[in-house]
């Protein structure tokens, strides 16, 4: 992969207060873009659902009660007169009194009558398999949303900065027009000079005055694109689309680009590793059916009848329980055939983007390259016309070529600084396009 790799030093113009100031602005986008504020709801759901994971090993306390009624139903006969009522009459005869009265069988209703049962119920796993791998899911799945997070604050950075250089472009832009239309506004003041003496005809002049409506046309163009650029800016960062954006212009500086970076460590491919293991938990959690479930309880509580509560109807119950999947249908079974299918497509899904990476930061190295060599050959092209231009200027105003010949040093002027303007930001853009094919932005500075 590292073949591909090099290093470059460029050298250009650029701002040294508009680097300061763009390095601001991609804090507050950072800081204020509605986009991710949601990614840090996500996060935090994230989270609470790691929480709720962990406590599901804590013990569970809950307060329950019954109270019943009952009347009919099953019961039970037992023959108590029958079997007591003879003694009963026998003990009268011997003691001569009535002390032992005769009483009656007795049908018990099995359904228990004006019967409560309150207690506090306390219960725990002991061991739980299906707890465990929900909890390492949960886990990976906040460091997932972490780095879904920061995959979008790259992508952020990225669209930051090639606002911020197309906002600048278009200023540039209109600097440009505005050269131009002073240097037409004076053609067409020689010109009306020239007409005036009878040195030229009105169609020379028509033509001049043509150039200043075209110039100011332009003017307006680029001012509403500027305006649209702005608008775009601030919408990133989530501020008044009209508000201003600064940039000042100080010294030139000497820009270092650095292609050593390597793209193996970005987030979406870290993602995929967790994803890997993600999968490799569900292939854990498809196969926790062969390990027993085990719990404990233990209920503090009292019963009775009649709402009768003393130390006879307090009671304490302990109790274990495991429960152990033998046969679940082949269910199973193909859940872990799931799993296993979704780990072998996540293992050949990174190894594609992998390339997909690489190939992009080899392609974004060499459309930097190209759009560097041509920022070079656009700046000699924008001297070389501007001396020819100033030259045909001279040579008009003496007289020794014709109108017609210096627009054509004038367009080729004009349209040397644009294609020098645009080549100096699309230079940036691509550096920005570069940074983010790497994930070479230190998301933490301050």
């Amino acid at each position: 992969m590292r073949k591909y790799l090099c290093t470059l030093l460029i050298f250009w113009t650029f701002p040294v207060q508009s680097q300061q100031a763009l390095e601001a602005y991609i804090r507050v986008g950072l800081e204020n873009n509605e986009v991710l504020k949601q990614q840090d709801f996500n996060l935090q759901k994230s989270i609470y659902a790691l929480k709720e994971a962990n406590g599901l090993f804590l013990p569970k306390i809950s307060l329950e009660g019954n109270y019943f009624l009952a009347g009919g139903g099953r019961t039970v006969d037992f023959p108590a007169g029958d079997i007591l009522n003879p003694v009963y009459s026998t003990l009268n005869q011997l003691t001569e009194s009535s002390n032992f009265p005769m009483i009656e069988n007795e049908r018990i209703l099995l359904n228990p009558d004006n019967f409560y049962d309150i207690r506090v119920r306390t219960a725990m796993p002991l061991f739980n398999a299906e707890l465990v791998y929900n909890r390492r899911i949960k886990s990976e799945m906040v460091s997932m949303q972490q780095l879904e997070k920061a995959v979008y604050q790259r992508e952020l950075v990225k669209d930051i900065k090639t606002a911020y250089f197309k906002y600048l472009k278009s200023l540039e832009a209109i600097k440009i027009f505005e050269t131009a239309l002073q240097s037409v506004e004076e053609n067409r003041r020689i010109n009306a000079a020239l007409f005036q003496n009878n040195q030229i005809n009105r169609g020379v002049l028509i033509r001049a005055e043509n150039e200043v409506i075209r110039f100011q046309t332009q003017i307006d163009a680029a001012i509403q694109e500027s305006y649209s650029a702005q608008s775009h800016f601030n919408f990133l960062l989530n501020r008044k689309l009209d508000e201003s954006i600064s940039v000042d212009e100080i010294a030139p500086i000497i820009e270092n680009v650095d292609f050593s970076k390597n793209s193996s460590d970005r987030e979406e491919l870290r993602q995929l590793d967790l994803s890997n293991q993600i999968n490799e938990h569900l292939l854990g959690l498809s196969k926790s059916y062969l390990l027993p479930q085990l719990s404990a309880f233990i209920d503090l509580g009292s019963q009775g009848f009649e709402w009768e509560y003393n130390n006879k109807t307090q009671y304490y119950f302990f109790g274990l329980a495991m429960q152990w999947n033998i046969f679940a249908g082949g269910q199973n079974k193909y859940r872990k055939k799931q799993a296993e299918m979704d780990q072998a497509f996540t293992n050949s899904q990174r190894d594609n983007v992998a390339e997909q990476f690489l190939l992009q930061q080899k392609v974004s190295m060499n459309n930097f390259k190209a759009t560097y060599s041509q920022y070079n050959g656009a700046v000699k092209q924008a001297e070389s016309s501007e001396r020819a231009y100033k030259d045909s200027s001279k040579r008009y105003k003496e007289g020794q070529i014709l109108f017609i010949e210096l627009l054509d040093d004038q367009n080729q002027w004009i349209s040397a600084k644009l294609q020098e303007n645009i080549s100096l930001y699309e230079c940036l853009i691509k550096v920005a396009e570069t940074e983010r094919a790497n994930a070479s932005f230190n998301l933490n500075a301050n």
